[in-house]
């Protein structure tokens, strides 16, 4: 399990579900100067920042072309990386397919499943946080075919123009856009939560911390273990932070 301490006077910050690119770019364009703006704010004292996924409401790379947009916010995560502060990415259900862009651009180490580390001595489990639960069948079966080397290679045989607008389209159908699963349900319903209180039964984690969701949550699971969703940037402009002794979740 890879080992993190944090420096002296050093944070660690996650955040998720940025959506660059809905519902238009007028909003976009405001988000993202939010969104630079709170980078900016924490650059003095970040050693890391997790971003959990869903960071674009599309995303997908072919060899030479990338999507256009969030050039501010990109120019933004270069600028942290060239002072040094280590960018981790989290591949999201809406920018799935990245396959090599971040790493070679701004030096990010990028993740295409959950990650469990441990950081001053604190297990961490993170992830996006989609498809986690076993109940999640038909979902899993249809990210499972997304993440297939063999479908991704037959979408980019479509020119850039037709493949980039289709993967918005159908990024729009989504039912976070809808807001039609923004309450939040019983431990017992919320996937994420019985993906986190099962996996409990057999291991010790200090802290879950998820995207996804939609909802800044902060939630004691047990005595030692609390799980953290890092809500969204569309509603809430919410993260979670690490200050080397305990995780707070808190707006921007």
């Amino acid at each position: 399990m890879q080992e993190i301490t944090v420096q002296k006077g050093k944070k660690i910050y996650f955040a998720s579900d940025f959506h660059f690119g809905i519902p238009d770019y007028a909003a976009t364009r405001k988000r993202e100067e939010l969104v630079c703006k709170w980078l900016d704010s924490i650059k003095a004292d970040a050693q890391m920042v997790f971003l959990l996924g869903d960071i674009f409401d599309s995303w997908m790379e072919y060899k030479r072309v990338v999507p256009k947009g969030s050039i501010r916010f990109l120019g933004k995560l270069a600028e942290l990386s060239d002072a040094g502060i280590q960018l981790v990415f989290f591949t999201g259900n809406h920018d799935l397919w990245m396959h090599g862009y971040f790493q070679k651009e701004i030096n990010a180490t990028v993740y295409k499943e959950p990650l469990f580390v441990t950081i001053n001595g604190k297990v961490f489990h993170l992830a996006h946080g989609d498809g986690l639960c076993a109940a999640e069948r038909r979902y899993r079966f249809m990210k499972s075919i997304l993440q297939h080397p063999l479908s991704q290679f037959i979408y980019r045989q479509l020119h850039p123009d037709v493949g980039l607008r289709l993967a918005d389209y159908f990024s729009r159908l989504g039912p976070k856009h809808k807001y039609q699963d923004l309450q939040l349900k019983g431990v017992d319903e919320e996937y994420q939560m019985m993906y986190a209180n099962k996996l409990l039964k057999r291991e010790r984690i200090h802290y879950f911390i998820f995207g996804h969701r939609h909802i800044p949550i902060l939630l004691k699971l047990n005595i030692e273990s609390t799980f953290i969703n890092v809500g969204d940037w569309l509603s809430y402009n919410t993260f979670a932070v690490f200050d080397g002794k305990e995780v707070v979740l808190t707006k921007y």
